[in-house]
């Protein structure tokens, strides 16, 4: 940890999602009105005890942000894991054992990217008749895996041709010790990055379902206060406080997190480090960073791109 060099964006970053925990988790001991509290009327102007107004049914809009960000940040968290793991899984043994193994782990990827996770979400959604927040969050996680596998895989082919692996082998360490011990160790930043987008992603794949009226059940969340601010026609009716709020928290959520991997590409990676002279890619040809797997899986230039 002493190697690292965190940039002011890394710090910028933490600061914008410790403030996002501090609203989640510290604001409703602060501010005591329960989500489901009814304190006034339809769409109440802002006030003093109030100051965000109320919304539909006269819940306290300012109980239902914080509550709401408790929310999607637990669907975040909960839907990214699920998602890291299946990823990382599936795209080490791939890229570790190569050959057929790999051919067929990958084709199933591709199979599953073929298809809009969208669909396949609002289709799970409709099935079920009751969906917790740990649900949704399994169901997000469930379908949002194949980009990371098809990252880890790109990255794990590339450390197995290097000298330590065959050591290892040498030294008579079976596949899967050699995949825990030797492998993944040197892709755990690209794991701890793509987490972080998979969190982001989870976050914005609720509120979209709940935009749709397929978000948790009986559970207040970003997406389900944006729902019923839409439905019960805040934008017409002027009630800016309905519907302003939870679309700016669920925008600076994404800003933070995005910003983060963006740093944490800096801080792990010696290229994207100003001032640095650029490094060599990793051996084999093989992408040294998220964006140059996206690159690599796109074939688009990222350095033609850039100097446009």
């Amino acid at each position: 940890m002493g190697m690292l060099r965190f940039t002011p964006r890394f710090w910028f970053a933490l600061t914008l999602i410790v403030l996002i925990l501090a609203i989640a988790i510290l604001g409703p001991m602060i501010h005591s009105v329960g989500p489901t509290t009814q304190v006034g009327g339809l769409y109440d102007p802002p006030t003093t005890s109030e100051p965000l107004g109320t919304d539909n049914v006269g819940h306290d809009v300012l109980s239902q942000l914080m509550y709401g960000t408790r929310s999607s940040l637990v669907i975040g968290l909960v839907g990214g894991i699920i998602a890291t793991l299946i990823g990382v899984l599936i795209g080490l043994v791939a890229g570790y054992v190569g050959g057929a193994t790999e051919e067929g782990l990958m084709g199933a990827t591709n199979v599953v990217i073929a298809i809009p996770s969208i669909v396949v979400l609002i289709l799970i959604s409709i099935a079920l008749n009751s969906r917790s927040t740990f649900t949704m969050a399994v169901i997000i996680g469930v379908t949002s895996w194949p980009w990371t596998a098809r990252a880890v895989r790109a990255q794990a082919s590339s450390v197995r041709t290097r000298e330590h692996i065959d050591v290892a082998r040498l030294s008579g360490a079976r596949t899967p010790s050699v995949m825990l011990y030797d492998v993944l160790p040197y892709i755990l930043s690209y794991i701890t990055m793509a987490f972080v987008l998979q969190v982001a992603g989870a976050i914005l794949a609720e509120a979209g379902l709940s935009l749709l009226g397929l978000g948790p059940s009986n559970v207040v969340s970003l997406g389900t206060v944006l729902h019923f601010a839409l439905v019960w026609e805040s934008v017409r009716t002027g009630a800016w406080w309905a519907f302003i709020p939870p679309t700016i928290m669920l925008t600076v959520i994404a800003f933070s997190l995005l910003l983060l991997q963006a740093s944490l590409d800096e801080v792990f990676n010696p290229r994207l480090r100003t001032g640095r002279t650029k490094a060599p890619k990793a051996a084999g040809g093989q992408p040294s960073t998220l964006a140059e797997v996206a690159e690599r899986e796109s074939g688009v230039d990222l350095e033609t791109s850039r100097s446009r």
